[in-house]
């Protein structure tokens, strides 16, 4: 394996942690004796373009500084390819870093890890999710539902900035709460046609910065984790939201998991969201790809 390494980084992440984070880690790297180069794009489509420049060009590993957004970008490239992947998560979720026991918001442990496991086995293999038709590739969870219409809103809202925006979006959606009608097919079995508030396919465990939607989901059991929040009063969805962070939530009666390798989803005005970027209208089918990666410093 070459020793060049290619530093993919959001200098935005975190509010300037990724450009701080870059440095230290770009250091480690060096003195453990590796060539580091840096990648960056005026925005998200030239920053995979070069992402894949690099890839194709040979680099050792391709190790994306900044959040789970950054991470997306960076599976895009790596995925089904022998190139490993390496992550220095200092954005504002981390949920990929987390579900894979990666270091958070410290750019020299997550280096000293990466280069340990360039040495010693070359990375872990991870599944990931890969939509059919675009070829889009996820790690963590696929949103559909009351998360993804927050989502919608709060991307439309210019005002507050920040946090904040996406607090008063989940409050008018709240507001307007009402079951969606989907229709839902898991492998090749039956179409299942339910009301529901949200359906979370999860490769990986939790989004949103911790919130454990799919608390029991593997990244190395070739399945998703599907978990589906059935009709609620707005009531019941305030007492158990706190509970997604525990991931206790799926003892909850509304709560119900599948298992499955490929999960089609159909509602109508429904936004898929996979990593925290929008995905398109439902329909969307997603598969898992064993081993689609190689995740270095994962357990």
């Amino acid at each position: 394996m070459t020793s060049d390494l290619t530093l993919f980084v959001n200098p935005t992440a975190g509010r300037g942690r990724g450009a701080r984070a870059a440095l230290p880690a770009a250091r480690v790297l060096r003195r453990a004796g590796y060539s580091v180069r840096t990648v960056l794009g005026m925005d998200a489509p030239d920053a995979l373009r070069r992402a894949r420049e690099a890839v194709a060009a040979g680099t050792g590993a391709l190790i994306a500084v900044g959040g789970d957004g950054m991470v997306s970008l960076a599976l895009q490239a790596v995925a089904g390819t022998d190139t490993p992947l390496g992550v220095v998560a200092v954005g504002t979720g981390n949920d990929f870093a987390r579900a894979n026991g990666l270091p958070v918001r410290d750019g020299e442990a997550a280096a000293r890890l990466i280069a340990a496991s360039l040495k010693e086995n070359g990375g872990r293999p991870r599944d990931l999710g890969r939509l059919t038709g675009s070829g889009t590739w996820f790690g963590t969870v696929l949103a559909s539902g009351l998360d993804s219409r927050v989502n919608d809103r709060g991307n439309r809202m210019r005002f507050p900035r920040g946090r904040l925006r996406y607090d008063l979006a989940l409050l008018a959606e709240l507001a307007a709460l009402r079951p969606i009608p989907y229709r839902i097919r898991l492998d090749d079995g039956p179409e299942l046609q339910l009301e529901a508030t949200l359906v979370a396919v999860g490769n990986g465990s939790s989004y949103g910065g911790g919130m454990r939607i799919c608390a029991d989901a593997r990244l190395d059991d070739g399945l998703f984790d599907i978990t589906v929040v059935g009709p609620c009063r707005r009531s019941t969805l305030l007492g158990v939201f706190p509970r997604v962070y525990r991931g206790s939530h799926l003892g909850h009666p509304k709560v119900t998991v599948h298992r499955a390798a490929r999960v089609t989803l159909a509602a109508g005005a429904v936004t898929g969201y996979a990593d925290g970027e929008p995905l398109g209208p439902l329909p969307l089918t997603a598969e898992t790809v064993p081993g689609a990666v190689r995740l270095l410093g994962a357990g």
